[in-house]
């Protein structure tokens, strides 16, 4: 089988968001860093991932449960679709997560009522709960008759054989072969993740800026006494505009689904969908920052990814009239000509953007402008493999 051409998938982003905080620290502060001795907005590579993850999830219709809940998820399963008895479905969940390598975190205290775990995060397709349940389904007499679990584990004497708990924390879909997993106690059940995303930051300096705010109890406000707030807070935001980079390394997403190219570019092709439209959460309901990229640039590489964030470390300077957005497009812009005549394009496969706002000149080191996001991505995904499949067939 042919290697694919074009390796690496590039997406190079630049958005707006307005007065928010995306991403917050343990103190509920804006995330920030200091690039080019200047501050930064900053939104956690970690944050977006889970975003892109949850959005790429319901285009797919694939759901992956991270969790160390995994006894309570199958007990419950149990109870609500299979007709259990509550207690023995409880046996059934903690033997389950005994049996299997990651082992069970069983409480110090009150060890017979309080929830078990696993004792490492585990990161698998919801579908293993039904898997789960159905391997249980096999033992439930011997679950009904209430064998004790800590009295099993002790004497190495589980219900449930691990080698079949294992194979399910095997399992994996689409959205875990792009993203990978580690879990290291489960022989064969890691997985290289496919796509890198970079921490967000914004082309400027930013100021992060305190935002009082006030809640008035109503009725007190009603009886006329009182007046005033019932109660105080004070929240971080800032705004900005982002420069976002993510790859996806198809070669390394064909190796995850055992060769399976048709899979291979259906998922690449979700994946930028996600990543491009995608948003984190936090604060949305009192922040509405509810922005796409302003310029999506994508760019397929043969040899290595390159990211953009050199194009930065000058922080970029606002028009007279105001805005970063129009200065953020030709540094990124110049900064690939640049580099493009540098190293060359004889690795380089495509590129390709689109803008939502007209230039006042046209970005000459973006590739051919596309009518529309589908028509970007698809061009992109096909430049990426068409010699791979011409050599194929």
């Amino acid at each position: 089988m042919a290697d694919i051409t074009g390796r690496f998938i590039e997406a190079h982003l630049l958005q707006v968001i307005p007065y928010a905080n995306l991403n917050r620290d343990d103190n509920n502060s804006v995330k920030t860093v200091v690039f080019g001795d200047t501050p930064r907005t900053r939104v956690s590579s970690q944050s977006w991932k889970r975003a892109a993850r949850l959005r790429l999830q319901q285009r797919l219709g694939q759901q992956a449960l991270r969790t160390r809940r995994l006894a309570e998820r199958v007990q419950e399963y149990l109870v609500e679709e299979r007709g259990w008895d509550e207690a023995a479905a409880v046996l059934a969940g903690r033997h389950l997560i005994s049996a299997g390598s990651t082992g069970a975190d069983i409480p110090k205290k009150d060890a017979d009522t309080a929830p078990w775990s696993t004792a490492a995060m585990v990161y698998l397709p919801d579908t293993a709960v039904v898997e789960l349940a159905d391997l249980a389904e096999q033992y439930r007499p011997q679950f009904e008759a209430g064998k004790p679990v800590k009295s099993a584990i002790a004497a190495k004497n589980l219900i449930v054989p691990g080698k079949e708990v294992d194979a399910i924390l095997r399992s994996r879909n689409g959205v875990i072969n792009l993203f990978g997993r580690m879990l290291a106690q489960v022989e064969d059940a890691k997985v290289d993740g496919a796509v890198q995303v970079a921490h967000a930051f914004t082309t400027h300096s930013t100021d992060v800026e305190i935002d009082y705010f006030s809640a008035v109890d109503d009725v007190t406000a009603d009886w006329g006494d009182a007046p005033g707030s019932a109660h105080l807070g004070h929240a971080e935001h800032s705004a900005g505009v982002l420069y976002r980079y993510a790859v996806v390394d198809l070669r390394e997403l064909e190796h995850n689904l055992g060769g399976d190219r048709a899979a291979s570019r259906e998922l690449a092709t979700a994946f930028l969908d996600a990543i491009i439209r995608s948003l984190p959460s936090a604060k949305k309901n009192s922040t509405a920052p509810n922005t796409v990229p302003d310029l999506i640039h994508l760019v397929v590489r043969n040899d290595q990814p390159v990211s953009y964030a050199s194009a930065f470390e000058r922080p970029v300077a606002a028009a007279d009239e105001g805005g970063h957005l129009a200065a953020s497009i030709t540094a990124l812009d110049s900064y690939a000509t640049r580099l493009a005549a540098i190293l060359g394009e004889e690795d380089v496969c495509h590129r390709g953007h689109i803008a939502v706002h007209e230039a006042a000149t046209e970005p000459t080191g973006l590739g051919g402008a596309a009518e529309n996001l589908a028509a970007l991505i698809g061009e992109t995904v096909d430049a990426a493999a068409s010699e791979a499949e011409a050599e194929a067939r």
